[in-house]
């Protein structure tokens, strides 16, 4: 019956926070770089969307008043693709624009003798189809596959014939783009703009944009809920009838906790997993969780409290240090010793599961509320509370002589500032 009981290391090591009003507001702080050519996305949770003004990113986009950018941002659809997936085939019209929001997606054409060659990587903020915005689109010359788990946003034609309804100034403006010369491109397809020099004529540099969400992001607390059914013939066969109620109670509420792990992590609204920002979740130069893959994740971030790996990722860590030469060292945390790279702990957690591919996860993150890290949140002063924002309410027995307990966990997380917490991405766990 123990065999299901695990250390919970990432319940003991958040700091909780009481949310006595059941939600909790973070005023994120959105930056963006505006002019570098590639766009950038916000994510809630699961859930991704442009920022308005980084559809100017696109040529065909290029001077659009920021209200239309919105309507059109609103209109993109999310979609997942995963590795090997086509996301586009060539031949057909272009008649999406498809925005990478996360992930890898290489640009595949055929070389001499029809042989398939990889012409090009795209990854996050890059983007293809924007032609599909024009009156004659043409046809896709070469193929879309994404090569990592990837997110994309897609503005389909009935989209694009929408937007363009509903603002005639954009459509005789994309005519516009479409008559004007082209400049020349590289074999990338990239425009080749000759930079002048002096005052005159330098081109304008790329700038960073700040500003608060106009939506804060709020927190509401989940709950994980059972309920526990105890014959009274089971209690009537020992002495002490309630103790074996209270070794019941005990187990389910230590189910109740592993759920609550498991859904701090993997939630797709408030799980760690899917709460790290975009640009936190990096990936693994070789697939392997090498030591310099920890350190890229760990640079990422000031004051790093621990990294959270399954312990099969953590054994696979083990093999590249010891391939490399290199030994992790060991520090002493809740009477164990446990891995330690730089000096930041590594603890274990199953809850980071494995893929079918044998890929996982690392998670590093700085945590509390004064350092703006990560924080637990929760509600206390529950009736019939055994455990801080853990209640078991005795709902009565039935005509069964059933007795019957309601156990409830209230809980959340939350993710003060972006670079409190970072991903390490499809790393390799079976090689």
């Amino acid at each position: 019956m123990m065999q299901g009981i695990t250390p919970r290391y990432l319940l003991r090591l958040l700091p909780w926070v009481e949310v006595p009003g059941g939600s909790y507001r973070v005023n994120r702080r959105l930056a963006h770089t505006v002019g570098d050519g590639v766009v950038e996305f916000v994510n809630t949770g699961a859930s991704v969307s442009v920022i308005p003004t980084e559809l100017a990113e696109l040529p065909q986009l290029a001077g659009v008043d920021e209200p239309l950018l919105q309507d059109a941002a609103g209109r993109f659809v999310q979609r997942e693709f995963e590795p090997g997936d086509v996301i586009v085939e060539p031949g057909g019209p272009v008649d999406r624009v498809v925005l990478i929001a996360h992930g890898k997606v290489e640009k595949v054409g055929r070389g001499e003798y029809g042989a398939e060659v990889v012409l090009d990587l795209l990854a996050d903020g890059r983007y293809f189809g924007a032609a599909a915005l024009l009156p004659a689109p043409g046809e896709w010359e070469h193929a879309y596959r994404a090569v990592t788990p990837t997110t994309v946003l897609v503005l389909s034609q009935d989209q694009i014939g929408e937007l363009l309804g509903r603002h005639p100034e954009l459509r005789a403006r994309l005519a516009d783009f479409a008559d004007a010369p082209r400049p020349p491109t590289n074999a990338k397809g990239e425009a080749e703009i000759e930079l002048a020099s002096g005052h005159e004529g330098e081109p304008v540099l790329p700038g960073t944009f700040a500003d608060y969400e106009p939506a804060p992001r709020e927190y509401e607390l989940s709950v994980a809920q059972t309920l526990l059914r105890v014959h009274t013939r089971v209690a009537d066969l020992y002495s002490h009838p309630m103790d074996q109620v209270e070794q019941q109670l005990r187990l389910t509420v230590e189910a109740v906790r592993e759920r609550e792990e498991d859904e701090l992590i993997n939630n797709r609204d408030f799980g760690l997993l899917y709460n790290a920002d975009l640009k936190q979740r990096i990936q693994t130069r070789s697939g392997p969780p090498t030591p310099e893959a920890m350190d890229d994740l760990l640079s990422r971030r000031r004051g790093t409290r621990f990294y959270l790996a399954h312990p099969r990722t953590i054994a696979a860590f083990g093999r590249e240090c010891t391939r490399q030469g290199v030994y992790p060292g060991t520090v002493e945390r809740f009477g164990r010793r446990v891995m330690s790279w730089r000096g930041v702990p590594i603890f274990p957690c199953d809850k980071i599961r494995i893929s079918d591919r044998g890929t996982s996860a690392v998670l590093a993150m700085r945590i509390g509320e004064d350092d703006q890290g990560v924080i637990g949140l929760h509600r206390t002063g529950l009736p019939d509370e055994l455990q801080p924002g853990l209640s078991a309410r005795f709902t009565g027995i039935d005509d069964r002589a059933v007795m019957s307990y309601l156990v409830s966990a209230y809980f959340s997380a939350a993710v003060l500032v972006p670079d409190a917490l970072g991903v390490l991405e499809n790393v390799e766990v079976s090689r």
